[in-house]
């Protein structure tokens, strides 16, 4: 007989014997001390790169667009002096050889002074003065919103006689009565020898360029500024009181013209010189405010990771000292469902519950194998149920709003024209509902978009414009129906919702070789190509996941989960976007009629 130490010994040890719980949890719980702190430190570092990438590969791109529209406005300036250079009353006042014929020297003043206020009044209202000095007669011609008028001077005017003594062409400086303006200056140079004879200059304010900076993003943490080419901060003019550190204006005067980026200890600073002007667009961005977000990431992973290390302490003693009935009470209820079907071949011979598990799904696995079939018979009545619940869709705020304008349109519009939107919406129910078929041909479906952009103008008379371009021998091929109206949708809500100006919505069918493409576009909003790349990598997965029941683009991951069921994984739908330009979407189906059927 076994003594009683022999038999506490063995009943302390049998679940260790009997089960691999225990041992594989303990295991688990020292392992998973070191790769959560090094799993959290990685993600941070990688966190904190990505993040880094993401913001110089943005700023690069926002900085050389903005130079780009901030230089367009400085041309437009220029064209202004332009037209006053080449404009024939200048040529005339230049000619005029008698001074004592006082009504002819009156008439080419007039003349000049009438070509300066059309120029003024053309401008816009960030154009606050004119101003045009000519050294054979030493006359300075000032217009502006409080003096208009011709006057002698002595001598070329000090605000000019720095120009004049460097022999320069173009000058742009701050105004010093007014720091939030700036002075514009050209000189006007004798076509034979090149020499200088007298100068135009603008008097302009620089919020001409607030909306196009702002499109760097400017806020509490980022400067943006306007600097010259020895680093001299010209706008915004608080930036003056309060500029940043003087060593990265200074390594600013080091750097190669055009576009590019240096990072000091602190910062991140981008730049662009704008052409020919001598003015230089510049953004600082504190390094605080990447490293902080990829500080934040590896605090919580901290915590996240010290939490997972406790509760997966206290799940290991518990399971190991509580959870051994349980288990063997589970491998025993599953033993019973070997009822349902005979043995068959060779069962586990292990003693631990792990082992009878093994026995009880290794009789499960024939039963399981007939109901492979009724169940993927099961789930695709349900994908089928849900895509024709998907197809029967019609936007709540799309209906809601054309209800609302045909109420008003009763009290405002002719009768005709409430009953062509009212028949509109009839046929595009019509179409939905009393059509049961999955497929539908390509005149059909324009037939229903017809329909629903014919309401779409009605709502947006002045704004909206639609095209539709069609090759006529595709109009008979067949494809998934609504697969044109989800992409129209897409466009208005998540392009043109909020862009100002003219809508343009165009479709197009090509036939290209053996397949057809429609293409829809708009010059909407675009995507950010982050946003881009997420939306394609969604599309990719459509064979994986043949349909989406939530997410944003539900329409357009809809067709493409269609187009491939039908067609095969060769065909579907592509996107390309460009923020601020506008989306194309890109349907691509074989080319094949209606009257040969195999699609």
């Amino acid at each position: 007989m076994p003594t009683r130490a022999v038999r506490w010994f063995r009943a302390l040890m049998a679940p260790y014997r009997r089960s691999i719980q225990l041992k594989l949890i303990l295991t688990m719980v020292v392992l998973s001390v070191l790769p959560v702190i090094a799993v959290t430190v990685l993600a941070a570092e990688k966190s904190r790169a990505s993040m880094e990438a993401e913001v110089v590969e943005t700023n690069m791109s926002n900085i050389k667009w903005t130079g780009i529209y901030i230089s367009d406005q400085l041309d437009r300036l220029n064209q202004l002096i332009y037209s006053i250079q080449i404009s024939p009353d200048l040529s005339d006042y230049l000619n005029e050889r008698e001074p004592d014929n006082l009504s002819s020297e009156f008439n080419a003043q007039r003349k000049l002074l009438n070509t300066l206020a059309n120029v003024y009044y053309s401008a816009g209202s960030h154009v606050i003065g004119i101003q045009l000095y000519l050294k054979q007669s030493q006359a300075l011609c000032t217009f502006n919103g409080m003096n208009n008028d011709i006057t002698t001077v002595n001598g070329i005017p000090p605000q000019y006689a720095e120009m004049w003594q460097a022999n320069k062409d173009y000058s742009i400086r701050t105004s010093s009565a007014d720091s939030e303006r700036f002075t514009l200056t050209r000189s006007i140079r004798r076509f034979e020898d090149r020499k200088q004879t007298g100068v135009i200059s603008l008097d302009v304010l620089w919020s001409q360029f607030d909306q196009t900076l702002d499109l760097l993003g400017r806020g509490d943490q980022h400067q943006v500024l306007i600097t010259d080419a020895d680093g001299r901060i010209m706008y915004p003019a608080q930036a003056r009181q309060s500029p940043p550190p003087a060593g990265i204006l200074a390594a600013l005067r080091d750097v190669r013209p055009g576009l590019g980026m240096i990072q000091t200890g602190q910062q991140y600073v981008f730049y662009n010189d704008l052409d020919a002007v001598g003015l230089r667009l510049v953004k600082i961005i504190p390094t605080s405010s990447i490293n902080h977000s990829a500080f934040l990431t590896m605090l919580y992973g901290l915590i996240v990771g010290v939490i997972s290390i406790l509760v997966s302490i206290c799940i290991a003693v518990f399971i190991a000292w509580r959870t051994a009935r349980p288990i063997v009470h589970l491998a025993r209820s599953v033993q019973e469902l070997e009822m349902i079907k005979g043995p068959v071949g060779k069962p586990s011979t292990r003693p631990d519950e792990i082992g009878l598990l093994e026995r009880s799904l290794h009789d499960m696995s024939g039963r399981l194998r007939e109901h492979i079939q009724t169940e993927y018979s099961i789930n695709l009545q349900k994908k089928t149920a849900e895509l024709k619940a998907l197809q029967a869709q019609i936007h709540p705020h799309f209906l809601q709003n054309t209800l609302q304008m045909i109420g008003s349109m009763v009290f405002s519009q002719k009768p005709k024209d409430t009953y062509e939107v009212i028949r509109s919406l009839s046929e595009m129910f019509r179409y939905v509902i009393r059509e049961p078929q999955d497929m539908a041909t390509l005149r059909a479906e324009l037939d229903h978009v017809g329909h629903y952009m014919r309401i779409q103008q009605r709502r947006f008379p002045q704004r909206l414009v639609f095209r539709v371009e069609t090759d006529e021998r595709a109009l008979d091929i067949r494809l998934p129906k609504l697969s044109l109206q989800p992409l129209l949708e897409n466009a208005f809500q998540h392009g043109l919702d909020r862009k100002a100006g003219a809508w343009r919505i165009g479709i197009r069918v090509e036939i290209r070789k053996e397949d057809v493409w429609i293409t829809v576009c708009d010059n909407g909003n675009g995507m950010a190509p982050n946003e881009l790349e997420k939306v394609r990598a969604k599309l990719e997965t459509t064979a994986e996941e043949p349909i989406w029941a939530q997410g944003s683009h539900i329409g357009l991951s809809n067709v493409a989960s269609r187009i491939r069921m039908n067609f095969g994984v060769n065909y579907g739908v592509d996107i390309d976007s460009e923020q601020g330009a506008g989306t194309r979407v890109t349907i691509r189906i074989p080319f094949t009629s209606a009257k040969e059927g195999n699609v």
